[in-house]
C-alpha cells in the first residue's frame, strides 16, 4: 500500500521530513477494522510527534490520526461494523497512522461517518470533536453551573478544537460563548460558528472580559499558548470555576488558582485508547452522537483548507502551515 512516512525527525522544509513510501498491507485482528482511507486531516499532534523523534531503525513511522474511509475487512472479534460501512475516527497514538491507503483501527473508537458530509468534510472532525467534547462535558462538566456565572471562555476559538468547541457549547448548552482570535478572518470565523463574543488574545484577556459586561466566565477552555495566558486566566475566571487545558506548556503553576478554588483539568483524547480504559467505547459513542448532530444540521464541518491528494509534498505543506500558527479550522487531504 502507499503511505507517507519518515525515519528521522527533520525540519519540515527538508524533503526527507515526510516521504512517499510503500508498506505491506495490514491484516485486522481482534476488534480491529481494516479501513480504506479516503481522506485525512492534519493536527498539531502530527507535527509534535514528527519533531520529537524518528522511527525504529530500518522502519518507517506513519503519522496521521484523523481519517474517514470505508471498512474493507474486520477482525474476528469486531461486532459493530461491517464491510462497506463508511466510518470516521481519530486513531491511537501508539499505532501506525492514517496517512496510508489502508489503516487498522479498534472499532470501539470509531463512529459512523455523517451521511450528509463527504469524506473530506468528515475527516476534519474526529480528533477535535473528541477533544472538545471530552474537555467540555467529561472534564469541565460544563452542564453543571458555576455559581454566579453563565459564560465559557475558549482560548484559540478559530483553531481546530476551538472551532468545534464553540459549536458544541452553542448546540448543547445555554452558556454564553466568548472566544479568542487575533486576526479579522479568524475572528469572523469564530462568529460564524456561533461565538457570542470574540476578543483578541494578543491583548490582556481580563480587561477584555470585563469590558464585555457579561460577568466572569465560570469555565475556561485553553487550547493553545496556555503558559502565556495563565496569569490572566487566574484573574478573570469566576470563583469555583473550572479550567481545562489541552496544549503542552513548559510549566503550569496553578498556585494562583487556590484562592478562587479553581479546579484544573487535563484533556488528552488518546488516554482511553492508550490505556485501553474500561470506557474506551465512549469515544465511538461520542462520534456517533456527533454524526447524528451533523446529519440533523446542528453541527457543521470545521474544514478550513483542502490541500489536495494525500502525498508527502502536500502533507509537508500542511505541517508547515500548522507550525506557522496561522491555520484556520482543519487542513484536509483526500485520495491517494
Amino acid at each position: 500500500m502507499r503511505a507517507v512516512g519518515y525515519q528521522t525527525s527533520l525540519p519540515i522544509e527538508d524533503p526527507a521530513a515526510l516521504q512517499d513510501v510503500e508498506r505491506p498491507d495490514p491484516t485486522p485482528t481482534g476488534t480491529d477494522l481494516l479501513v480504506r482511507v479516503e481522506a485525512v486531516s492534519v493536527n498539531p499532534v502530527d507535527t509534535k510527534v514528527r519533531r520529537r523523534g524518528g522511527a525504529e531503525p530500518g522502519d518507517w513511522k506513519i503519522l496521521g490520526y484523523d481519517a474517514a474511509g470505508t471498512v474493507i475487512a474486520t477482525g474476528p472479534d469486531a461486532k459493530v461494523f461491517r464491510v462497506g460501512d463508511a466510518v470516521f475516527y481519530a486513531g491511537a497514538l501508539q499505532r501506525q497512522g492514517t496517512n496510508s491507503e489502508l489503516h487498522l483501527v479498534d472499532e470501539r473508537i470509531v463512529g459512523r461517518k455523517p451521511a450528509r458530509l463527504g469524506f473530506a468534510e468528515a475527516a476534519a472532525l474526529p480528533l477535535t470533536t473528541i477533544t472538545a467534547w471530552e474537555a467540555l462535558f467529561h472534564r469541565l462538566d460544563i452542564g453543571k453551573a458555576v455559581p454566579g456565572s453563565n459564560a465559557v471562555l475558549i482560548i484559540g476559538g478559530a483553531g481546530g478544537v476551538g472551532s468545534i468547541a464553540i459549536q458544541l457549547v452553542r448546540a448543547l448548552t445555554g452558556i454564553t460563548v466568548i472566544a479568542t482570535a487575533s486576526r479579522p478572518e479568524t475572528q469572523d470565523w469564530a462568529r460564524e460558528l456561533g461565538a457570542h463574543h470574540v476578543i483578541d488574545h494578543r491583548k490582556p484577556l481580563a480587561a477584555e472580559i470585563e469590558a464585555l459586561g457579561v460577568g466572569a466566565p465560570g469555565f475556561v477552555f485553553s487550547t493553545t499558548n496556555t503558559g502565556d495566558h495563565l496569569a490572566e486566566v487566574a484573574q478573570l475566571i469566576a470563583p469555583q470555576g473550572r479550567l481545562a487545558v489541552i496544549d503542552d506548556p513548559a510549566a503550569l503553576d496553578i498556585t494562583p488558582f487556590k484562592r478562587k478554588s479553581v479546579s484544573v483539568h487535563w484533556e488528552f483524547m488518546f488516554t482511553r485508547s492508550m490505556f485501553d480504559t474500561p470506557d474506551i467505547a465512549a469515544q465511538g459513542a461520542l462520534l456517533n452522537e456527533a454524526s447524528r448532530l451533523i446529519d440533523a444540521g446542528t453541527l457543521q464541518t470545521t474544514l478550513g483548507a483542502h490541500f489536495g491528494r494525500i502525498n508527502a509534498e502536500n502533507l509537508r505543506r500542511a505541517h508547515a502551515l500548522l507550525e506557522s500558527g496561522k491555520a484556520r479550522g482543519k487542513i484536509v487531504l483526500e485520495g491517494f
